[in-house]
């Protein structure tokens, strides 16, 4: 069996805790990486379900959905290493998820409910392709991030 290999990602809990450092971990895929035009390394699957409270069980990553953010609004060049968001889409009672409380305070005034993030966020890092070239993520990316969760509000799905 392969093994399982983590990646330092940070993790925005729901309940009002400051954002910090998670081991996502990953399990290799037996599918070719879809962002990837030409890959060398194998695909590997993330298991963000793990940090996701009230996540429905057994659905694994159909229970939730990523979002890539290559660059923050204004920058003439796309970041080196981008971040991949990974947010909860399919609760266990079928109940939406609670407000992001830490991303709520980020967004202070420009906060809107009803496109708000919800449940726990977990970040990651990837070189060319978020399901093939993970990278470490560390507490100094926060910065970044507050950035961009200042002026976005959750994808709609």
């Amino acid at each position: 069996m392969d093994q399982l290999v983590s990646f330092e990602a940070l993790l925005f809990p729901s309940d009002g805790r400051n954002p910090h450092m998670v081991a996502l971990m990953t399990s290799p895929m037996s599918v070719p990486d879809p962002h990837a035009p030409y890959s060398t390394q194998p695909a590997r699957m993330p298991h963000p379900e793990v940090y996701m409270d009230y996540i429905a069980e057994g659905l694994g990553p159909r229970a939730w959905h990523y979002h890539l953010v290559e660059a923050l609004d204004g920058m003439n060049k796309k970041f080196v290493n981008p971040y991949v968001i990974f947010y909860p889409t399919v609760s266990r009672d079928g109940m939406p998820f609670p407000i992001n409380k830490c991303i709520r305070e980020i967004q202070g005034r420009s906060f809107r409910e009803a496109i708000a993030w919800r449940g726990n966020i977990i970040i990651a890092k990837y070189r060319e392709s978020p399901f093939s070239s993970m990278v470490d993520a560390s507490i100094a990316d926060f910065p970044i991030l507050r950035n961009y969760f200042m002026t976005h509000s959750a994808p709609q799905s």
